[in-house]
């Protein structure tokens, strides 16, 4: 039996009744053949993805832009109610209202690496463009948190006015903009100082707020009073109160500022005109449709409803072009797009037979099967113990041969060197060395060929052989 599930006008959203829920290869002179990557984020070149929070599931939906078809699903704090994305794309935040908490998803692993517990309710959660700091929403509070992502601490806390629902920061990072419900205002804080500096009345109860990419323009949804408000940052002004029936609910804008978006509980999907401020066409988009999101590219609008779906919608035709199933209660959602390079890893031994100089050549190869460039990885070769290895371009410690590669384009490979005298082992044993990615920029999303080995037996110095 489902949780029950309430709509919270006054409380900043939703209620819950009860809680819902390497490889490697020992071959030499051979690579690694390429393990197929899991389905991962991906940077603007392509089709990025969705991370829609779940709240009577406790799970985030990952779906894939690509296929529209889910492609993970991850668990994370109790009733979460946003998901929000660094800008980066390599981490995804989710406000767990439910366990007073943000979960802290690392797109490429898949999985909550980090979780920051809160004193109160979160609600909504904004990053800052240069992805260092949290605005989360407190709305039984009236205040924000401010949460610094390095350390994942709490360092200022923020009074605005009363029953805050959602919060976006500027594109400069210079604001923040947090709208009020009971107070039907919207609070500016300077990001410097976490200050407020400017309150702002709209003459509704305010819910939503999305910025143009400019950041000139703010559009707030007062879904009781069937509006949108115009708010001019400049100025902190109202400029324009739009009627929009149906209650309208989240908004957002597309990347080119010609167009903002805006949930109708009752009516679908709307696109506004930002040039004329005239709603241009409405799409239906399932159950009392909620939160949205845009793709980074403009052309595709996914919105969340009550019917435990994310409608698809083309921007070009503005049409609905599929639905697809998600947990219960979608609510918050955000596209997330990082850049990955699968860095993959192959060990070569080859045998130099010599009559009182034998030895063994060791080669490193790693090779960036992309789709993005390499900035800077590391791979660790380990041999036995007291078997030193020498490197004309490793970092040799003991047995241990740390190899560095940088700035390496997608398909392009590399190899590094190391040897070991026949001399340093025990005649007839066996030995085998690995060789493993211990550390690459940027994430790799196929860890199967990270860790390549290769096993050698030295029976004399004129007979060594590897297999």
């Amino acid at each position: 039996m489902s949780p029950r599930i309430a709509v919270d006008r006054n409380g900043g959203g939703i209620r819950r009744g009860t809680a819902a829920l390497a490889a490697g290869c020992a071959c030499a002179l051979t690579l690694l053949s390429a393990t197929p990557a899991p389905a991962q984020p991906a940077d603007e070149g392509r089709a990025p993805f969705a991370y829609v929070a779940n709240y009577s599931d406790d799970t985030v939906s990952v779906i894939d832009s690509a296929t529209h078809t889910v492609a993970d699903t991850i668990e994370v704090g109790d009733g979460p109610q946003d998901a929000t994305a660094a800008p980066d794309g390599s981490r995804v935040y989710t406000a767990d209202s439910e366990s007073h908490s943000v979960s802290v998803i690392d797109t490429v692993a898949g999985a909550v690496t980090d979780t920051v517990p809160l004193e109160e309710r979160p609600y909504d959660i904004a990053v800052t463009p240069d992805g260092d700091s949290l605005y989360v929403v407190h709305s039984g509070a009236g205040a924000v948190s401010v949460i610094d992502t390095a350390d994942g601490t709490v360092t200022d806390t923020v009074p605005v006015g009363s029953s805050p629902q959602q919060v976006v920061v500027a594109p400069d990072g210079s604001r923040a903009y947090v709208t009020n419900y009971s107070s039907r205002s919207v609070s500016v804080i300077d990001t410097a100082t976490n200050t407020v500096t400017t309150t702002v009345g709209v003459a509704g109860f305010a819910q939503d707020v999305a910025l143009t990419p400019d950041g000139t323009r703010a559009y707030v949804t007062l879904p009781y009073s069937d509006a949108v408000a115009v708010l001019d940052t400049d100025s902190g002004t109202v400029t324009a109160t739009l009627p929009v029936s149906g209650r309208p609910y989240n908004v957002a804008a597309a990347p080119d500022g010609e167009t903002v978006y805006v949930t109708r509980e009752w009516a679908g999907v709307s696109a506004i005109d930002t040039a004329t401020n005239t709603i241009t066409a409405t799409v239906p988009a399932g159950e009392l449709p909620r939160r949205l999101a845009v793709t980074p590219d403009g052309s595709l609008v996914y919105a969340t409803n009550n019917a435990d779906s994310v409608a698809v919608i083309d921007t070009a035709s503005f049409t609905a072009t599929t639905f697809v199933d998600v947990g219960h209660t979608p609510t918050g959602i955000d596209f997330a797009a990082p850049a990955l390079a699968d860095l993959g890893v192959a060990l070569t031994a080859t045998p130099v037979p010599g009559l009182l100089n034998g030895r063994i050549d060791y080669t490193v190869t790693l090779t960036n099967n992309g789709p993005d460039p390499l900035t800077e990885a590391t791979v660790t070769a380990v041999l036995p113990d007291g078997v030193n290895p020498t490197s004309p371009d490793c970092a040799v410690t003991g047995n241990q041969a740390d190899c560095a590669a940088t700035g390496l384009a997608s398909g392009e490979s590399t190899t590094r060197h190391l040897s070991v005298p026949v001399a340093l082992l025990d005649l007839g044993t066996p030995y085998t060395v690995t060789a493993s990615r211990t550390a690459s920029t940027p994430g790799d999303p196929n860890p199967a060929n990270d860790t390549d080995s290769a096993t050698c037996t030295a029976v004399t110095s004129l007979l060594i052989n590897c297999s």
